[in-house]
């Protein structure tokens, strides 16, 4: 880098969900160069203005060059990605002399030692921070966001609500807390990030700050007896329109594990997104470790417009479902 801010980032998955808003967000700044890493095959749209450089991720070679001149990688892939192809890709970093990677994770805190122990696909998060470091070339940045409301809250096993049925299963009272993303909100707190000058000038916050540590943003931290309140007020029902069920938080979480064990594939939401509701706080990281939406400047978001988005994404995907590609 040839200057104390950086202008030049590379995206894996800018054209998905949550990389689409980050692309999008970092153009608009006008401070930065978009360049989305694609495969030779890919049919993604990508966000105007953004830059491509096709690779063969067999062909390390070709990563490498892709990558040369870069001043950040941002990854975001979906779990059915090969599980290689994140090591590939820091590897790559490193070779090309990327100084910062925002890696795969998009997610509810890693860093906590109750959610990594239960739940396996969070703990392998800390062993690439741990690549990251033994490679010794590249930073990282990991920006916990929490899950993504508009995506988990379509999905039944995932929240308990079905918009179709008009059912919600509160898992116990339905009153433990979690923070939360939206889409856009992702967007703009990796904008803002890439945005900061690498070392302090003045006052203000710089990526220093945050060198190989994790970045805590979220849009809320609502309960599902919140998220209940704010379809309400959306719809126009009122409770007693909804067929409300309650069930263990920690049973839903042993039977949803044991019966992944037997090989049913469909249990993974009911497993992955029940433990951060177990009422141990492992959920509301904001306030055990802090939130960087005021160094950011994040702005406050209505819960209600986003509940709308998600049963919209609902009701045009009527069948979505874990399996077809949440990123965590």
């Amino acid at each position: 880098m040839s200057s104390n801010y950086i202008t030049k980032v590379a995206i894996v998955g800018a054209g998905g969900r949550s990389g689409g808003p980050m692309a999008s967000e970092l153009l608009k700044t006008g401070r930065h160069t978009v360049t989305a890493i694609t495969r030779g095959d890919s049919t993604s749209t990508l966000p105007p203005g953004v830059q491509t450089a096709k690779v063969n991720y067999d062909d390390q070679a070709s990563l490498v060059t892709a990558l040369q001149g870069q001043d950040a990688l941002i990854i975001t892939m979906g779990t059915q990605a090969p599980p290689d192809t994140q090591s590939k890709l820091l590897r790559a970093a490193a070779e090309a002399g990327v100084p910062w990677v925002l890696p795969n994770e998009w997610s509810p805190d890693t860093t906590n030692a109750g959610l990594c122990k239960d739940v396996f696909i969070f703990a392998k998060v800390g062993a690439v921070r741990e690549e990251i470091r033994k490679l010794g070339v590249s930073s990282y940045l990991a920006v916990t966001t929490g899950f993504w409301y508009e995506w988990s809250l379509a999905i039944p096993d995932a929240f308990g609500f079905d918009f179709a049925k008009k059912t919600a299963t509160l898992f116990d009272e339905g009153e433990t807390r979690m923070d939360i993303s939206t889409w856009p909100q992702v967007g703009r707190a990796v904008a803002a990030l890439l945005s900061l000058p690498v070392k302090a000038e003045g006052g203000e916050a710089c990526l220093d700050h945050y060198r190989d540590g994790n970045v805590y943003v979220s849009s809320f931290c609502v309960s599902q007896r919140d998220m209940l309140a704010s379809v309400l007020r959306v719809t126009g029902d009122k409770e007693s329109d909804w067929t409300i069920k309650k069930e263990s938080a920690v049973e839903r979480f042993e039977a949803a594990r044991e019966a992944m064990q037997k090989g049913d594939r469909s249990a993974f939401a009911r497993w992955m997104y029940t433990r951060v509701f177990y009422p141990d706080g492992s959920g509301e990281y904001g306030k055990t470790k802090g939130l960087a939406n005021g160094a950011l400047k994040l702005p406050e978001e209505s819960i209600d417009e986003a509940t709308k988005a998600a049963m919209e994404r609902a009701r045009t995907n009527p069948h979505a479902q874990a399996r077809r590609g949440l990123k965590v």
